[in-house]
């Protein structure tokens, strides 16, 4: 059954055309991720399927039972409410307020009473998603819902709207989020909507098809243009019929040109020369009141170092940072910065902007000209590679998007020429074309690149160590993040098995008096005796397998679909050879405590 079936919707915004011919059509059972860059109406899209902004022009059939729920990016609250109140006003269809009450402490906003002007804005996301998500509805247009969540509660979402028995419409930039939940991925392109079947992997397979198959198509029309257009010079137009038709064909091809050259985000600037002293940080600690945020951390910052910064909201990971940037004074211990160190802070919260002045102005009184690796560029020439196009110079910084103004923070940090990088959920509103470019400039940044955020695929991409908050102290682990959180997982199932054991032997304490009077020695069972014997060999060949399949991957070439099956498959290895890995560890620790009897 079709819950909406949208033909031929436009929108414009003054003199900028956002959608020009979208079509879409929800089906009872989809779960669809909207992407596309920043400012090409994602948002739009949403409120206007939401019923919350009328469309000029096009038509859109809603079915008889639809139940519609809606999130929008920033909602707008009433300060004056406590937090369950609000909730209920948020409410289209009724709820039960224990399951409101529920939501709202799944969400992290255990006081019910706290007065909503009292909370931030990620906190008051969190009332509106806990709204949506109590609502008796069929369709859950989301627009942005893993902003601010850390990452506990981002993976409940995902399993909760995996199992939702409806229809799922929402704008996210957390790649693993879309593609764990989605079935289908719809881009805005030039103010059209492009679908994708598939979760996001299948998406970019798809997509790098499409496009390999549009640009044969443009190389084949462009050879047929040419040798019309010399034609053209040659024969004495409209002298046949014949001659006629055939121009008439070659202002069909000269119409049918497609450019490939779409504008594109670019990250060049020069960072400053960066000394052998970089930031120390010596018994670092702060406090509120009775609560501690951490205490006594000490760690070296080195010349290249990629550090996650990870915990839930609220543990102290942007004060951490601000403390790093001198924001912040710190209750005890010093952090001692370089002479040639020059942060670059990529706040969470955007600084305050005049919204009525102009966006060339705006970057004017930062500077007039930044050096990059291309030579020196204007103001303007860096808005432009920040894809802020010409004829948005003379906009109001007020009328921007919340993704177009982050990106336009970004480009003010980097103009600074910073040679160290702090970065507060540097993923938060912005699009995936950006934060892929922006992925890419980190790899190179000459400079250490200290990154708080929830967003594993961004983690998991960059980082080489992690600083985990955990129960008030920072530890730190080497690895990317994946890893801490196999390592997390491994204790928490060691811990678990450790308060499961001590629960048997209270309620045996009899026999485990006995045991202690009479104690067993211990020794391999026949199959661990078997499985110690043969891990090394097994592990082994799972490393030259993987080998193997790498080789495979890199002479892949364009054949997409037997990339992505060595990828899985290469995964599939690696995820054995944790495994197995684990196991060896377990057993030469057996076979070490059986030699020591």
């Amino acid at each position: 059954m079709d819950l909406i079936s949208a033909r031929h919707i436009k929108k414009n915004f003054g003199v900028k055309t956002l959608l020009e011919d979208v079509n879409i059509i929800i089906h009872e059972n989809d779960k669809i991720g909207l992407v596309g860059v920043n400012g090409s109406g994602k948002s739009t899209l949403l409120k206007i399927l939401a019923g919350v902004m009328e469309d000029e022009g096009g038509e859109i059939v809603r079915a008889a039972d639809l139940r519609c729920a809606y999130l929008p990016q920033n909602p707008v609250c009433d300060p004056s409410l406590t937090v369950l109140e609000q909730m209920k006003a948020f409410l289209k269809y009724d709820a039960e307020e224990f399951e409101c009450k529920a939501l709202l402490t799944k969400l992290g906003l255990s006081d019910m009473d706290a007065p909503v002007g009292t909370l931030s804005g990620g906190q008051r996301k969190k009332i509106a998603l806990a709204a949506v998500l109590a609502e008796d509805a069929n369709l859950l247009i989301l627009d942005e819902p893993t902003n601010h969540m850390d990452l506990g509660i981002t993976e409940w979402l995902e399993d909760r709207l995996d199992e939702f028995k409806g229809a799922v419409l929402m704008i996210t930039h957390d790649r693993y989020f879309l593609e764990r939940v989605t079935n289908h991925i719809c881009e805005i392109e030039k103010g059209r909507l492009v679908s994708y079947e598939g979760n996001y992997d299948q998406y970019l397979e798809q997509k790098a098809q499409r496009l390999s198959m549009a640009v044969a198509s443009e190389r084949k029309r462009a050879a047929i243009y040419k040798k019309e257009l010399r034609w053209m010079h040659w024969s004495a137009p409209a002298r046949t019929t014949k001659a006629r038709g055939r121009i008439q064909r070659f202002e069909e091809l000269e119409k049918a040109k497609q450019s490939f050259e779409d504008p594109h985000l670019e990250i060049n600037a020069v960072s400053s020369r960066l000394g052998k002293k970089i930031i120390e940080i010596e018994g670092l600690g702060k406090y509120y009141g009775d609560r501690t945020l951490f205490s006594d951390f000490t760690y070296t910052v080195l010349r290249n170092d990629r550090i996650g910064i990870i915990g839930p909201n609220g543990c102290g990971k942007t004060t951490l940072l601000k403390i790093i940037a001198g924001e912040v004074v710190p209750d005890s211990g010093v952090v001692d910065i370089g002479d040639t160190v020059r942060i670059g802070y990529f706040s969470q919260e955007p600084p305050e902007l005049n919204a009525n002045t102009r966006l060339i102005k705006y970057v004017e009184d930062i500077a007039m000209n930044v050096e990059t690796s291309d030579g020196y560029l204007s103001a303007s020439q860096m808005l432009e590679r920040f894809l802020f196009p010409p004829h948005m110079h003379s906009t109001e910084v007020g009328r921007l998007s919340g993704g177009e103004k982050r990106r336009l923070n970004l480009l003010t940090v980097l103009m600074q020429a910073p040679n160290v990088l702090l970065m507060d959920e540097p993923t938060n509103d912005l699009d995936i074309e950006t934060l892929t470019v922006l992925e890419d400039y980190l790899d190179e940044f000459p400079g250490a690149v200290i990154i708080a955020s929830h967003d594993r695929y961004f983690l998991d991409r960059l980082v080489q160590k992690s600083f985990a908050f955990e129960d008030g102290s920072i530890n730190m682990y080497n690895g990317a993040f994946s890893e801490y959180m196999n390592m997390r997982d491994v204790r928490e199932e060691a811990a678990k098995a450790a308060g499961s054991a001590r629960k048997n032997e209270a309620g045996t304490s009899e026999a485990a008096s006995q045991a202690k009077r009479r104690p067993g020695k211990l020794k391999f069972s026949y199959k661990e005796q078997k499985e110690f014997d043969e891990i090394d060999d097994v592990i082994a060949g799972l490393e030259e397998k993987i080998a193997e399949v790498e080789v495979q991957i890199n002479s892949a070439g364009g054949d997409y679909t037997r990339l992505m099956e060595l990828t899985a498959e290469k995964d599939r290895l690696d995820e054995e050879l944790l495994e197995k890995m684990e196991r060896w560890e377990y057993l030469n620790d057996l076979a070490d405590k059986i030699a020591k009897q």
